[in-house]
């Protein structure tokens, strides 16, 4: 009977030891299981993007269909690159039909065409770049091509005004010189082809600098001879008579110098944009640079007073007619921005060129310029300030500036995780309101870090003496945050009371993301409660929705030949996409409940944004299409796309 039952209890126990060691094995989903999960999220992904590119042919307006067709055209790339070409082609017939439309508009109306022609609104323009840089995510040819066929009568000039004598880009040359640095990534040495064509016509492409990057990658000998053709280029011109030049210098500039033996930038870098322009140029080029646009900087002089003379009498008053500048007027605007570009870069003067470093100051006191010590913070090659840097940086700051500095300085020790510096910077140096917002977010660190060990009363006291609806949000999903994984139980409990607070008709847009905040700390925890706070919201939209057309030509205009553009930058229309990408995060765990919950939406442009924000969820790409800008001025010219 000894016997037996220890072979029993040996038995019994090997049994445990064999479930205990086999257990964390099952949950843990094998690598065929996670091929499985994924084919079928992509299955779902393209099933919904047929339907959603079927869908988009009913829209009446051209610019809807358009940006469907070029979001579906990237999305299919990879999947199916014949039927992705003929979206981009059929998207390109309707930007090219559209701007046809528009010019033609514009001459009936005798305006005419002449050199400062401007269409009626910049949607075709808009649309035909991010027709052209989509395609060049994928295909440099095919880009080229779209960039020729959607090219319009005549060009289109954006940001000009004589006045001040800033730069005049037109868009033929900014969508140019914006899929130059594209293509770069793509294919480089095309690109330096390119953008050696573009040097030798007189042109200063503001995309150089990413072209030489990514170069450099690739073929660092044919990046030396497109860097010292360049510098050569602009040395050789009047940086104050050519403003694309001045701002050229000032792009590669801000980068500061490469170190020796510094590996190229990462060519998977997205575009570059006014701020983080790679390094490119070795130290010696740099200099050289620098020392040129120093010298142009110091030919600047104060600004004499404007004259202005009588114009005509309108509606009872006289206007006041301003005469365009003259050249000389115009090269000392340029060389004041130019100094004031350097503002910047003073660390950069000190280093390289300290022999001028004084007279760039001297100048600038006479100007009435300083030089920009929180700009050098952020754009100097330190990288992110630390907050003793904030603090210094402070102490010299102009007094109305004092206090939100030191708050910044305060954050950034919270960052650093050191709450006790973060209580002596706000203790010491500020004042009231700004002194409390700090201490209030130290009690959020605070908390949070014994989360493990805290109750659900502790946090419910803790919120009640908050006074703002956000600053209890902000707290408890924080919390919800910190415990989700520790202590799954006060997670839920958390959001709970977070849902509570949020629990109510929206009253404008900010409650709209309250809710969308709660939903979101849900999907990781419980899905199922998730969608209960997204559905109502839905239903909330439509009505918001029917009332906007009922009211579209009277008290707003979001709506054209009854249909809603899809990307008009509208409370709305951003309400609806961040709906969208809330369900596409949901739809990685229940796809057909997060389909069901964006058919709800009646509007046929609204549930095809929610559908869309699905499909490129599951599939995991970004939004091909943004609110792309075209900026230009003496100091920075390009093209940004959100």
């Amino acid at each position: 009977m000894k016997r037996l039952l220890t072979l029993t209890l040996a038995l019994g126990l090997f049994s445990f030891s064999v479930l205990a060691q086999d257990q964390p094995a099952a949950q843990q989903p094998s690598t065929e299981d996670q091929e499985k999960e994924k084919a079928q999220r992509e299955a779902n992904a393209y099933r919904l993007l047929d339907q959603v590119i079927d869908e988009a042919g009913s829209l009446r307006l051209a610019e809807n269909r358009v940006r469907i067709q070029i979001n579906a055209a990237d999305m299919l790339w990879d999947q199916n690159q014949t039927r992705a070409r003929s979206l981009f082609s059929m998207a390109a017939e309707s930007v090219a039909e559209l701007a046809r439309t528009q010019v033609a508009a514009v001459n009936r109306r005798g305006t005419g065409a002449g050199p400062n022609f401007a269409p009626p609104n910049l949607r075709s323009f808009q649309l035909r770049q991010e027709l052209v840089l989509t395609a060049a995510r994928h295909d440099a040819s095919l880009a080229y091509q779209l960039l020729a066929a959607t090219k319009t009568p005549v060009s289109v000039q954006v940001n000009e005004d004589a006045r001040s004598g800033r730069m005049t880009v037109t868009a033929d040359d900014g969508l140019e010189q914006a899929l130059l640095g594209r293509v770069a990534l793509l294919d480089p040495k095309l690109a330096a082809q390119n953008a050696e064509q573009m040097l030798d016509k007189g042109q200063f492409p503001f995309s150089l600098p990413q072209v030489i990057a990514q170069l450099q990658k690739q073929d660092q000998d044919a990046a030396n001879k497109l860097t010292d053709k360049m510098v050569k280029k602009l040395q050789a011109t009047n940086l104050l008579t050519t403003p694309a030049a001045g701002a050229l210098v000032q792009t590669m500039l801000v980068g500061g110098p490469r170190a020796a033996g510094e590996p190229a930038p990462d060519p998977k870098q997205p575009a570059p944009t006014p701020r983080g322009w790679p390094s490119v140029l070795e130290q010696s080029a740099y200099v050289d640079l620098l020392s040129t646009l120093v010298d142009a900087a110091l030919k600047a002089t104060p600004a004499a007073q404007t004259v202005q003379r009588p114009g005509r009498p309108i509606m009872g008053r006289t206007s006041v007619a301003q005469q365009p500048p003259t050249d000389a007027q115009q090269e000392q605007n340029n060389a004041r921005r130019m100094l004031a570009g350097l503002q910047n870069l003073m660390p950069m003067v000190d280093q390289f060129l300290p022999g001028k470093a004084s007279q760039v100051r001297q100048k600038m006191t006479e100007l009435g310029m300083q030089p920009n010590s929180m700009a050098q913070l952020f754009n100097g090659s330190q990288g992110e300030p630390t907050a003793d840097a904030l603090v210094q940086a402070a102490a010299t700051a102009p007094q109305q500036m004092q206090s939100r500095i030191y708050q910044q300085a305060a954050y950034k020790a919270l960052e650093e995780g050191d709450t006790d510096r973060a209580r002596q910077i706000a203790t010491d140096h500020l004042q009231s309101n700004a002194r409390d917002a700090v201490m209030k977010r130290i009690d959020f660190r605070e908390m949070t870090k014994k989360a493990e060990a805290t109750r659900i009363e502790d946090v419910r006291q803790a919120a009640a003496r908050l006074q703002s609806d956000n600053e209890k949000l902000d707290l408890l999903l924080q919390v919800a945050n910190d415990t989700e994984k520790s202590n799954p139980k006060l997670a839920l409990q958390v959001l709970e009371d977070a849902r509570q607070i949020t629990n109510h008709r929206a009253t404008g847009y900010d409650h709209f993301e309250q809710q969308l905040k709660v939903a979101h700390a849900f999907a990781s925890v419980d899905p199922a409660r998730s969608f209960e706070v997204i559905d109502p919201g839905i239903s909330h939209l439509n009505e918001l929705l029917s009332a906007a057309a009922l009211l579209s030509g009277f008290e707003m205009n979001m709506f054209r030949d009854g249909e809603m553009a899809i990307q008009s930058g509208n409370g709305l229309t951003s309400t609806i996409n961040r709906f969208g990408q809330e369900l596409a995060l949901l739809a990685r765990s229940d796809f057909e409940r997060s389909e069901s919950l964006a058919g709800r939406f009646q509007f046929p442009e609204a549930r095809i944004m929610a559908r869309m924000a699905i499909v490129q969820g599951l599939l995991g790409v970004k939004p091909a299409s943004g609110t792309t800008r075209v900026l230009g001025s003496s100091d920075r010219v390009f093209i940004r796309q959100d």
